[in-house]
């Protein structure tokens, strides 16, 4: 059953359609709902299990989960049309034709797949708002036309004639349900939050920088840090937050660095570098988790921020403020388990290495990696069990990284393991010539830009140096392209099973986690203590089932490691 779901003047539209897209012949006029009587309409229409089929998931799934309605699926036409729109597997079908007709013109506006998804209306008024007729609220006609000409377009993807690759519109349609669940899951993340202890934050706070200072003052120990480099670097009116500030007052003293990274203000034996590198990793705590961060961002023991499902052109998940995706190590102990309940979390090891072994269908290599580490495996079988080689030219294969150490190792490896270093490099010739590659259940890469065609032109010796850097640039980024973004694919199954899971244990009337946490290849369960084997095996079940999906019955592993903590800065 499929329920199309529209805003409408009046409050909100149902209409049933069939597969593809057309009216249920059955129920073909659309059933208009009181702004006020929806949340009991789909909850009771719930009942018959249906796809929910809607503009974008976070227009109306949040104000939902408020209400107190969970549902099991939907369709997401915004994310399933950015990837029908630019896939290999779709591009000769009239939708993606028509979609290029709309970007190909304006070399500054990014092909629609490539932007994130527009911030939300306001979800706390979206029951309560009269006029819902927008622009981002599409009618109802609308949509059941942009739905079927998704459904034409994936009905086509496996081509047709000599041509045809059977297996395509398989491994497509997946993709839009996994990429559609993830938007369920980002939602349903972003309403139950991560647990935060705020008072915990304080004394992490406390610790690494005094109290909590007024407002617009810098924390006690940045004060006393501003206080000795101006002394060390006789600067009486040195301001360390200003990076022209500080550059002027490092050359004032014989420090000729050209920034003030890390990595180059080492290489001096400065007194001022020690307190100065000491000063920009608390700033850094101050700035992006101090209690600003604190006090915007955590209400009532939990941390909800807004994640932005395909935010990032290889199919990873990005987040609209608060940094969800970049927790520090120095704040992980605020996130505590409630009482009587643990935080399970889970990462997959080694997750891109072991997706080039499934994509290249290098049998050597996956034989390195059956049973142990896979960078140990690989030393052991041509790197002297020197692992850290072994890595460094793996990691090098797969990010383009073949200059220094990594180039000298990379022949090493590619006689080894001819397949999957072959694979990579077919990736990166790819990109050269300006060609796109897909990910295994078929996310593109987006194509060069007209600019970047017209760079390859070149008409002489430096124009010729610049397109083949640029060249060569492009095709690092499609090497890893392929890898990521069918590592993508990957977690986005896993996310779907694990969530699948959890639901079927919270069905049977046995206490299950929710999920609360995810990022890239790594996701955090928060569950009471009596769940938490159910939890670890569905997390277990859901990897096997997402490597089953995406590749079948293949000899590689895809292994999850899995902590029962109380804090997340004990799980590594």
């Amino acid at each position: 059953m499929f329920l199309l779901l529209a805003a409408h003047a009046d409050g909100a539209a149902l209409q049933e359609l069939t597969a593809d897209g057309a009216p249920h012949p059955a129920a073909a006029a659309p059933q208009l709902v009181d702004a006020a009587e929806l949340p009991a309409v789909v909850r009771d229409l719930e009942q018959r299990r249906p796809r929910w089929i809607w503009h974008r998931t976070q227009d109306w799934y949040p104000a939902l989960l408020a209400a107190g309605v969970e549902l099991e699926r939907c369709y997401d036409l915004t994310l399933s049309g950015a990837i029908l729109a630019h896939s290999e597997f779709t591009a000769h079908t009239a939708y993606a034709q028509n979609a290029e007709k709309l970007t190909q013109d304006d070399e500054l506006q990014p092909p629609r797949g490539l932007q994130p998804p527009p911030p939300p209306a306001d979800q706390g008024a979206l029951f309560d708002d009269p006029d819902w007729r927008q622009p981002s609220r599409p009618a109802l006609e609308d949509l059941r036309t942009e739905y079927a000409a998704q459904q034409e377009a994936l009905g086509q993807a496996d081509g047709s004639g000599a041509g045809a690759t059977p297996g395509k519109r398989q491994r497509l349609q997946l993709l839009l349900a996994a990429e559609s669940a993830g938007a369920m899951i980002a939602a349903e993340m972003q309403h139950t939050g991560v647990p935060w202890r705020e008072e915990l934050h304080e004394q992490i706070l406390a610790g690494h920088l005094g109290p909590r200072p007024p407002l617009g003052h810098r924390p006690a120990r940045l004060e006393a840090l501003t206080a000795e480099l101006r002394q060390l670097l006789n600067s009486p009116a040195l301001n360390p937050d200003s990076p022209q500030d500080l550059m002027r007052a490092l050359h004032r003293n014989g420090i000729e660095v050209k920034t003030t990274r890390q990595w180059e203000l080492k290489e001096s034996s400065h007194p001022a570098i020690e307190p100065l590198l000491a000063f920009k990793k608390l700033s850094r705590l101050h700035a992006a988790n101090g209690w600003a961060w604190l006090d915007a961002w955590v209400e009532n023991g939990r941390f909800r921020p807004e994640y932005v499902v395909g935010g990032v052109v290889s199919g990873r998940w990005a987040s609209r403020g608060g940094g969800a995706l970049q927790i520090p190590r120095q704040v992980r102990g605020a996130v505590h388990a409630d009482p009587g309940h643990k935080l399970i979390v889970a990462d997959a090891s080694q997750l891109e290495p072991r997706v080039l072994v499934a994509l290249a269908q290098d049998s050597s290599m996956a034989e390195a990696a059956r049973g142990k580490d896979l960078y140990a495996g690989i030393a052991a079988q041509g790197f002297g069990g020197d692992r850290a080689k072994a890595k460094m030219a793996l990691l090098g294969a797969i990010y383009g990284a073949t200059t220094g150490e990594s180039g000298r190792l990379m022949p090493q490896l590619a006689r080894m393991y001819p397949r999957a270093v072959g694979f990579v490099e077919h990736a990166a010739r790819e990109g050269e010539a300006g060609r796109t590659v897909t990910s295994r259940l078929g996310r593109s890469s987006p194509p060069p830009s007209e600019r970047w065609r017209h760079s390859q032109r070149a008409t002489s010796a430096e124009e010729q140096r610049r397109a083949d850097a640029l060249a060569r640039s492009r095709g690092r980024f499609t090497r890893n392209f392929v890898v990521q973004g069918s590592a993508a694919d990957w977690a986005a199954c896993w996310l779907a099973e694990l969530r699948r899971r959890l639901r079927a244990i919270r069905a049977d009337g046995t206490p299950a986690g929710e999920l609360v946490f995810f990022l890239h290849d790594e996701v955090m369960v928060h569950c009471p203590d009596a769940a938490v084997p159910g939890c670890v095996r569905a997390i277990e079940e859901a990897a096997a089932a997402a490597k089953e999906l995406l590749f079948g019955r293949i000899p590689v592993e895809f292994p999850v490691s899995v902590a029962v903590v109380d804090s997340y800065d004990t799980a590594k």
